[in-house]
């Protein structure tokens, strides 16, 4: 049987009965099939070699089967891939709390796990909430979001969502009503009027009363719109919360372990929230995990309160294997010198997409860390653009108007050339013809 007669019918089958994030089914778009991974190349089902510029939507942040983080996941399987967490403990949940509580901001001393971002975001709104009825005061119980925001897509993240240009404007009525700021400006480097701080400022205060918390993605509005903001807005945020009695929660999600050029977003505007989530690139991309921090105040208020205790418990809370990954991985990417790979990363992507911004159709080019953005004029232009990137050697993933990478830290020279060249030669083919 040669390869396409094995792939053909396995597609045809996904493609019936099976849904992908964000599509439908039976889907239009034939998926890719995948053979198999190696540092920051992806084998197809055809045998052709890709350089993948997603990192797996951010969170492979060593490329794929890093040897360290295989043999770390390895060893753990022969010894306990899973345990509940009720009762009972481990080593590595014990072993990965004493690192995020190390790296994280000083003062989040307490650790939720849990199985994925959007849940660690429902364990932190939830967390919010329950602080404000354990100190009897219920009618703080309205979330405060900032606009472009996106936290996931269960129910309680998605109604801090940006309920206009977000992903789930389909269930506003059935949402919890949330309180919106405006974005912040964008630019990382700007110079600001501050009016958006401002404009959040005349909420607090009209609003506190019944705000239990804001939540917001520190430094970069991801799904939202790829949107950079500057460290003082965060700044400006942290010492609101603080005037106004509401809770900060970090979303660092996407942010967290390296991507903007810090260990974690919040450390460009040196504060501490009251809770931060991370997920994604928590086990480098190779298993899904997330955790809620939090400081002693939040918890010792809760279990200080009715009924005394965090009401969640996911099933596969603290899964071992999950906890020994993100071990290895956090080790691996602290063991390493990530900064001057991320500066490196930055600089690459000034130099080869800046250019992008002189052609007609390029609203802006955006780059912080290892992150790359190339905004559109038009939103309808992504799919050709993905293929000619594919067609040229190098995996992206467009999303509506925004054509963007955030490739593994550790990714050789040669192939983010390949990358961003596969990149500024689509953008350019595909608005050529466009016109």
């Amino acid at each position: 049987m040669n390869n396409s007669d094995h792939w053909q019918p396995l597609i045809d089958f996904d493609q019936q009965h099976i849904w992908h994030p964000y599509s439908s089914s039976p889907n239009p778009i034939p998926p890719i099939g995948v053979k198999k991974t190696q540092g920051s190349l992806i084998t197809l089902a055809d045998n052709q070699e890709v350089v993948d510029g997603m990192s797996s939507w951010w969170a492979a942040i060593h490329g794929y089967n890093h040897p360290t983080v295989m043999q770390a996941m390895k060893d753990q399987i022969d010894q306990m891939p899973h345990i509940m967490f009720g009762g009972l403990t481990h080593e590595p949940a014990i072993e990965l709390a004493k690192r995020l509580i190390k790296l994280t901001p000083a003062g989040l001393n307490k650790v939720f796990f849990a199985d994925s971002g959007s849940v660690s975001m429902e364990v932190a709104i939830k967390i919010a909430l329950q602080y404000w009825i354990s100190k009897d005061r219920p009618v703080k119980n309205k979330m405060l979001s900032i606009r472009n925001g996106y936290h996931g897509d269960t129910f309680a993240t998605m109604a801090v969502c940006d309920p206009v240009n977000g992903m789930h404007h389909l269930f506003n009525d059935v949402l919890r009503k949330s309180i919106f700021a405006p974005a912040p400006q964008m630019g990382f480097d700007i110079q600001s009027d501050n009016s958006d701080i401002a404009e959040l400022e005349a909420i607090l205060k009209d609003h506190h009363h019944e705000i239990a918390a804001l939540t917001l993605e520190p430094i970069v509005q991801g799904a939202g719109g790829m949107r950079f903001y500057r460290s003082a807005y965060l700044q400006a945020v942290r010492e609101l919360c603080t005037k106004y009695d509401v809770l900060m929660i970090a979303d660092e999600i996407a942010t967290g372990f390296g991507r903007t050029g810090k260990l974690f977003a919040c450390e460009w505007a040196n504060i501490t929230p009251d809770i931060m989530t991370v997920g994604k690139a928590l086990t480098g991309g190779n298993l899904t995990m997330a955790a809620m921090l939090c400081t002693d105040e939040i918890s010792n208020t809760i279990c200080q309160g009715e009924p005394g205790v965090l009401m969640h418990g996911p099933t596969f809370m603290a899964n071992p294997l999950a906890c020994a990954t993100a071990i290895a991985s956090i080790d691996v990417l602290i063991n390493s010198p990530w900064q001057d790979n991320i500066a490196n990363i930055e600089q690459h992507l000034k130099t080869e997409l800046s250019p992008l911004s002189e052609l007609e159709g390029v609203k802006d080019v955006r780059v912080l860390g290892a992150i790359g953005v190339i905004e559109l004029e038009r939103n309808d232009l992504g799919p050709q653009i993905q293929a000619a990137c594919l067609e040229a050697g190098a995996w992206i993933r467009p999303f509506g108007k925004l054509i963007y990478t955030m490739p593994a830290f550790n990714i050789p020279a040669g192939e983010l050339l390949q990358l961003t060249d596969a990149v500024k030669q689509a953008v350019k083919t595909v608005l050529e013809e466009s016109l």
